[in-house]
């Protein structure tokens, strides 16, 4: 719950810098966690690992390997150094920590009146222009004294409060969202302030005037009213490829290339589907497919739209950009490895209100892996994501428990 409080409510770019490393506050509360966790239980307190923990450490041990081929040593430990505590730390505390049903539904609760407040700011900033905080960015470490300016959008202003940019602002509330969303068939008393919180996330949403989180929350929302038709679940998928499939075939343009009706500005998503076209078809990747470019630009700008530099709004192609195959087939396997956690849940859910919980779940992580098409993971939305894959890691552990010594007919 600590953790969650800082990643919304202190400005990620505030940092104390340690040798090379910056330590943000939530990296600091983080250790203090863990501290907290062995002083209590002991340093001979054993996890034991199943594939998504197994994955989470091949995928950091094959970003070092790809690294190493492109960075110098000391530039790709400290890189990799701020990524454990931002990646590894954030999932495997989940891991340790949410044991149980009733952990996991009080820390949803938590989660919803930590930022059910920070979307009325949010709304705010994005009514009047004003940031509140704005004023502490002078002391941020890497831009240099700038300060964003209100940046106004389509009549509204774009909020991000204490987070280092709109998109993170409305990714936080639309990856927290729907995983919240479980609450509503999990509560006894009132569902009406539940609502009312997850009515307030979607705000928050609305607020960053953001393309990306406007996706994420889109597709969540899309896969969580499919719960009601989830018997026809594998002929949805089926469908949804096949439509896909159809897009390609019979169109001129690319499946992936209808993000440009969820995005504000065509422009914008000419860029997206070019960036996609440019990495993957047009030689994008050439002699870069095994370990990619490291943390360096790729050389695209001039195939894309002649700028110099370019900003790979796609978390996918940049992770394949950075660590090259080495690093996205892991990645990759990751994210299935924690959908398989989920079916095993939802296969051993014997409870109707346990198959929500695990439904909403899965609605987040499928709204958020569809919004890394349109935007990269940076700043606290990276940190949620990973602790969401350790609630996907959990999920079997928590709907099992209790359930083994009862008879129901479950519905399909």
């Amino acid at each position: 719950m600590v953790y969650c409080v800082v990643l919304a409510w202190y400005p990620i770019y505030l940092t104390v810098q340690v040798g090379t490393i910056d330590f943000t506050v939530c990296r600091i509360v983080i250790l203090v966690i863990y501290l907290n966790l062995f002083l209590k239980r002991g340093f001979g307190h054993q996890l034991t690992l199943i594939w998504p923990d197994k994955l989470i450490m091949i995928y950091f041990v094959c970003q070092f390997a790809a690294g190493a081929a492109n960075v110098p040593l000391g530039e790709l430990l400290e890189n990799l150094s701020g990524a454990a505590f931002d990646i590894v730390l954030p999932y495997f505390a989940v891991r340790l920590i949410v044991n149980n049903k009733k952990q996991y539904l009080t820390l949803l609760k938590s989660i919803l009146v930590i930022t059910a407040p920070l979307a009325l700011v949010g709304m705010y900033e994005s009514l009047t222009g004003y940031n509140p905080v704005s004023f502490l960015q002078q002391y941020c470490t890497w831009w240099s004294g700038a300060v964003i300016m209100p940046n106004p959008r389509s009549g509204f202003y774009r909020a991000f409060f204490c987070f280092p940019h709109p998109i993170t602002f409305g990714l936080f509330f639309a990856i927290f969202g729907p995983v919240c969303a479980g609450l509503l068939h999990n509560i006894k008393a009132s569902k009406l302030p539940y609502i009312v919180g997850l009515a307030l996330m979607a705000l928050g949403v609305w607020s960053s005037m953001s393309s990306g989180p406007y996706m994420a929350a889109l597709f969540a929302i899309v896969f969580i009213a499919g719960y009601r038709f989830r018997q026809y679940s594998k002929a949805m998928f089926v469908a949804a490829i096949l439509f896909c499939l159809l897009v390609e075939i019979i169109s001129n343009r690319h499946f992936f290339e209808v993000i440009d009706r969820y995005t504000f500005n065509s422009a914008t998503a000419w860029y997206r589907s070019k960036l996609i076209e440019v990495a993957l078809f047009e030689g994008g990747m050439a002699g870069h497919w095994l370990t990619g470019f490291g943390f360096q630009d790729p050389g695209w700008g001039p195939k894309m739209d002649g700028r110099a530099s370019v900003d790979i709004v796609n978390h996918y192609i940049l992770v394949l950009s950075k660590y090259g195959l080495v690093g996205l087939v892991p990645f990759l396997a990751l994210i299935m490895g924690a959908a398989k956690k989920l079916i095993e849940a939802y296969r051993v859910a014997v409870l109707e209100s346990d198959q929500w919980l695990i439904w909403c779940l899965a609605g987040g992580l499928f709204g958020v892996l569809a919004g890394m098409n349109s935007v990269s993971l940076f700043g606290q939305p990276r940190m949620v994501f990973y602790m969401m894959l350790g609630f996907c890691a959990v999920m079997p552990t928590i709907v099992g428990q209790g359930n083994s010594n009862l008879v129901y007919i479950r519905q399909p």
